[in-house]
């Protein structure tokens, strides 16, 4: 663990965009170049942008980082670089992956076939049915099922995840140490359990803030071939991951809702947009002969 300190440096420092921090790793390979730097007082001196540079010299992002360590081997909870073997190749691929991934549970499932299911905190009985019934039967075809592990459609297509014995990944906006929504403690002991998996790329002891989570949902869709889309509103987080998984060159699925209900307005404009329409799982499995 101890080679993984400036890693854990790096995530640390929140005022350098996620695409800052790629790019810093792509021209310094490692972020222990960077520290030496910083320790030395030779950043003033690298071709940065100044911005970066004052935050990179911030004594703040420094201290503790033994305590961080101990405290995540204590936990068994784990990291890994944009540079490690196992780092999802999917990810990569991506305008601004994340140069650090912690997590818990089994990170070889994370390179399989993968579908992100997602929509409403405040869901219908509908919502919850479908997202465990898809969730559900996608899961016995071996497709994972990756969701934020939030209220509603996210916790219960984990839940149909779980019921099928398939395995299910959650990705959350903030510390593995601190799950949230504290109701959904239990579930995520579930699928650490259930030999699946929580991601995060932020570190631990990081709150749930809300800035946090429409960036936590371009890893959503990076880790997945697909989105499914149950019950989304018009302006929602829901279809913030639809917007990513666009750029990413994902297939974007919805199922059709009640016209006169707010949770299904924003899934049926997708449908106008040309998402595809799905009303049972061979319409997504068709695809992936």
């Amino acid at each position: 663990m101890e080679e993984y300190k400036y890693w854990i440096w790096l995530s640390r420092i929140e005022g350098i965009s996620y695409k800052d921090k790629y790019d810093l790793i792509c021209k310094y390979k490692n972020p222990k170049v960077l520290f030496n730097l910083m320790e030395n007082g030779q950043l003033n001196k690298e071709n940065l942008k100044t911005k970066i540079i004052n935050e990179l010299n911030k004594k703040e992002y420094i201290n503790n980082l033994e305590i961080y360590i101990k405290y995540m081997t204590k936990y068994n909870i784990k990291i890994l670089t944009i540079n490690d073997q196992y780092y999802p190749k999917k990810l990569k691929k991506i305008y601004d992956p994340p140069v650090v991934l912690f997590y818990k549970g089994n990170i070889s499932i994370i390179e399989k076939p993968s579908i992100a299911i997602i929509g409403c905190r405040e869901c219908s009985n509908y919502g919850v049915k479908l997202a465990e019934m898809f969730s559900n039967r996608l899961s016995m075809h071996n497709i994972n099922i990756v969701s934020g592990l939030a209220r509603g459609i996210d916790a219960h297509s984990h839940i149909g995840c779980l019921k099928g014995n398939g395995k299910t990944i959650a990705v959350i906006g903030n510390g593995i140490d601190n799950i949230y929504p504290k109701e959904n403690r239990e579930l995520a002991n579930r699928i650490i359990e259930k030999n699946g998996l929580i991601l995060s790329e932020y570190v631990v002891g990081t709150k749930p803030l809300k800035r946090n989570f429409p960036a936590r949902n371009r890893i959503i869709s990076g880790i997945s071939e697909g989105i499914l889309v149950i019950e989304a509103k018009l302006k929602s987080g829901t279809l913030i991951t639809v917007d990513f998984g666009l750029e990413q060159g994902k297939s974007i699925y919805a199922i059709p809702g009640n016209i006169t209900s707010n949770n299904s307005v924003g899934t049926n404009e997708l449908l106008k947009q040309g998402a595809k329409l799905v009303t049972s799982i061979e319409d997504i499995l068709e695809d992936y002969k």
